[in-house]
C-alpha cells in the first residue's frame, strides 16, 4: 500500500491556464502514466518521439515526452501506471487544446492499477468533482480525512521577468500562427551572396536551440541588414512572427522537419533573464565507436585536442574556390584518436591554447584512410565547455591520460573492429552472403570468404596519390608539378596506389570485391608504381600482370556495407 498522492485538479488547471508555467509554478505535479506510445519519425536521422497520457485521478491529458528524456522509456524508468513527478514542462496549443511537453521528471513509484476513474477534460463538467478530492495510490478504501485543495497560483503580471509564454521548438508547425520560442543561438553563418539570371541577393542562417530541439532560421536580402547584427551567437532570444516552412534537407543537417523564414515583421528580442536558459545539448559518440557509424553520418564528439596543425588552404578543382582548413588530432578515454578537419572561419579563428577540451556538435564522419571527421559551416564548437563530460576528460588527461598511446582508425581491415584477420569461424559462401543481406545495415559487417578470382578490371587500376606519409589523397598534374590540395604542396611525381575491383566466384555464387593498395600488392606482388610504369611502356606485359591472379583461389577478409545506391560493397583484404 502506498500513500503517494496524485495532485488532484492539476490537469484542469493546466488546460484552463493562459500561462500554464506561471499558473503551476511551485506546484508539485504528481501524475499517473496511463499509456505510452511511440510516434513514428519522418526525420533524417530518425528521432523517436513518445506520447503519454497523464492522469491526476480525476482527469487525463495528452502530453509529449521531450526527446532528451527518451531513455526513461527505453530503460524502463517509466512504465504504464507509473506515478511520476513532473519537475519541468512547457506547453503548446494544438487544435485549441493545451498539450503538455514534459521536459524533466522523475518516477516516484509504480502502481499495479489505474488510480481513480479519470475522464477526458472536455467531459469533466458532467462529472461532480469534490473540491477536496485527492486520488491516492492505494488499492484499499481510505478512511483518512479529505485533504485541502492546492491553492491556485495567481497569474503573474504582464511585465514579469519570465517574458511571454513560450512554445517548445519541437512543437512548431506551419499550422500555428501565434507562437513565441525562447531559444539560444548556437550558430550564425556569414552573409552569403548570389547572382544568377533572376537577379542578385544575399542571405544568412542561424540555428536556434531550446530544451526540446533545434530549428534553422534563414533571412534574405533586406531582412539580412535588419537582423544580422542584432543576433549574436551564444545569446538567448524570444523569437516570434516568423514563417514556419518545411525544411530543405539539402541545405541543413538539423534533425527538424521544419525551418523558420525570418521576415520583415519577425520579432527577435534578447532574453535578459539569467534563469532557465536553454543550453546546448549533445549526444556524444566515443572516438573508438566511430567505426560503427556509416560514412556521412552526423554526430557529436568531445575530446582533448592533442595536436593542432597550422592553418592551410585547399583549392577546389571543380569550382576554383580556395577554402581555409586546419587539422586537429582529437583523443578521448576510449584510447583512440581521430583526425578532425576545421574549415573556413572556424579554421581561421581557432586559437584554443594548449590541449583544450572541445565539444563538437554536428560533425560529419568520413572513411578515407579509416575514420575521420570534418566540420560544416553550421558545426558548433565549444572550447572547455562547462559540462560533466568535459570535466571528466580534463581530469583523466591531466592525471596521466596524456601519456597513453592512442590508436588511430585504420583503413586496414585487420585493425577494424570485428575484422581481425581471416577466420574460419566467419567463413561464408557467396550465396549465403547475398541471401543473408550482409552489409545492408547502417553499420559495417565483417566476414571471411574463400573465392577464386574470375576477372580484374584493368581500367583505373591505380590513382596518383600524394607521396607524403599518411596522406594518400589524389594529386593533380599542374604546371608546377603534381599538386596535393590537402597538404598544399607540389611534388615532382606522384606515388600510385591501387584501387581494385574484381569479380570472384566460389561453388555457390559470384560477387564483386573491391579493395585498396594492400590488396593490390598482395595480388600482383608488385607496387602500383611498378605496374603503372609497365603499362606506360609495354601494354602486353601490363595485361599479363592483370591476368596473373585470374583463376587463383584466395582467402579474403571482407567488410560489407551499403553504398549510396543501396548496393552492398565487399571491401576485401587478401589473407595469405
Amino acid at each position: 500500500m502506498s500513500d503517494i498522492q496524485l495532485t488532484a485538479g492539476v490537469c484542469k488547471r493546466f488546460a484552463d491556464a493562459n500561462d500554464a508555467q506561471a499558473e503551476l509554478d511551485g506546484t508539485p505535479i504528481h501524475l499517473q502514466v496511463l499509456s505510452i506510445k511511440k510516434i513514428p519519425s519522418n526525420t533524417t536521422p530518425a528521432v523517436d518521439r513518445y506520447r503519454m497520457i497523464l492522469s491526476d485521478g480525476e482527469n487525463f491529458l495528452q502530453s509529449m515526452l521531450a526527446t532528451g528524456m527518451n531513455h526513461t522509456v527505453t530503460d524502463g524508468t517509466v512504465n504504464k501506471h507509473s506515478i511520476i513527478s513532473v519537475d519541468k514542462f512547457t506547453s503548446n496549443l494544438v487544435q485549441e487544446r493545451r498539450l503538455m511537453i514534459v521536459l524533466e521528471f522523475h518516477t516516484i513509484s509504480d502502481a499495479q492499477d489505474k488510480i481513480g476513474s479519470p475522464v477526458a477534460l472536455q467531459d469533466s463538467s458532467t462529472r461532480p468533482t469534490p473540491a477536496t478530492a485527492v486520488a491516492t495510490a492505494s488499492t484499499s478504501s481510505s478512511t483518512e480525512a479529505p485533504q485541502k485543495p492546492i491553492a491556485k497560483a495567481q497569474p503573474q503580471a504582464q511585465g514579469n521577468k519570465r517574458g511571454p509564454a513560450v512554445f517548445p521548438i519541437e512543437a512548431l508547425s506551419p499550422y500555428q500562427n501565434h507562437w513565441t520560442i525562447k531559444a539560444r543561438v548556437t550558430f550564425k553563418s556569414e552573409v552569403k551572396t548570389w547572382a544568377n539570371q533572376r537577379g542578385e541577393g544575399k542571405l544568412f542562417n542561424v540555428t536556434f536551440m531550446d530544451e526540446t530541439g533545434e530549428i534553422r532560421g534563414t533571412a534574405f536580402n533586406a531582412v539580412v541588414d535588419e537582423l544580422y547584427d542584432k543576433i549574436q551567437e551564444g545569446k538567448v532570444y524570444y523569437v516570434s512572427k516568423a514563417r514556419v516552412n518545411l525544411a530543405k534537407k539539402k541545405y541543413s543537417i538539423i534533425a527538424n522537419d521544419y525551418e523558420l523564414a525570418l521576415e520583415r515583421n519577425t520579432e527577435i528580442e534578447e532574453c535578459l533573464d539569467a534563469t532557465q536558459l536553454p543550453a546546448i545539448k549533445y549526444n556524444f559518440v566515443q572516438i573508438s565507436r566511430l567505426e560503427e557509424l556509416a560514412k556521412d553520418t552526423i554526430c557529436d564528439v568531445v575530446g582533448i585536442i592533442k595536436e593542432a596543425g597550422e592553418l592551410g588552404s585547399i583549392t577546389s578543382q571543380k569550382f576554383n574556390k580556395t577554402s581555409s582548413k586546419r587539422e586537429l588530432t582529437l583523443v578521448d578515454r576510449s584510447g583512440f584518436s581521430v583526425r578532425l578537419t576545421l574549415w573556413g572561419r572556424q579554421a581561421e579563428q581557432y586559437n584554443a591554447g594548449d590541449q583544450p577540451v572541445i565539444a563538437f556538435k554536428g560533425v560529419k564522419v568520413g572513411d578515407f584512410g579509416g575514420r575521420s571527421l570534418s566540420t560544416f559551416s553550421s558545426t558548433t564548437m565549444e572550447i572547455n565547455p562547462d559540462i560533466p563530460e568535459a570535466h571528466a576528460l580534463r581530469g583523466w588527461y591531466d592525471a596521466g591520460g596524456n601519456n597513453e598511446n592512442f590508436k588511430a582508425h585504420s583503413a586496414a581491415l585487420s585493425e577494424a573492429p570485428g575484422g581481425a584477420g581471416f577466420s574460419r569461424d566467419k567463413l561464408v559462401s557467396l550465396l549465403d552472403l547475398r541471401e543473408s543481406q550482409i552489409g545492408q545495415a547502417d553499420t559495417a559487417d565483417y566476414f571471411s570468404a574463400r573465392a577464386t578470382v574470375m576477372h580484374i578490371k584493368s581500367d583505373n587500376i591505380a590513382y596518383p596519390a600524394c607521396p607524403n606519409n599518411g596522406c594518400n589523397k589524389k594529386v593533380f598534374d599542374q604546371h608546377d608539378g603534381w599538386r596535393c590540395d590537402k597538404c598544399d604542396k607540389s611534388f615532382d611525381r606522384p606515388e600510385y596506389r591501387y584501387i581494385i575491383s574484381m569479380a570472384v566466384s566460389d561453388y555457390s555464387n559470384q560477387a564483386w570485391f573491391q579493395g585498396f593498395n594492400d590488396l593490390g600488392v598482395a595480388l600482383f606482388k608488385l607496387s602500383a608504381d611498378e605496374v603503372m610504369e609497365t603499362k606506360s611502356r609495354d601494354e602486353a606485359e601490363f595485361n599479363k600482370i592483370m591476368n596473373g591472379p585470374v583463376g587463383s583461389t584466395f582467402n579474403f577478409t571482407c567488410r560489407a556495407k551499403s553504398d549510396t545506391y543501396n548496393v552492398s560493397l565487399y571491401l576485401a583484404q587478401l589473407h595469405i
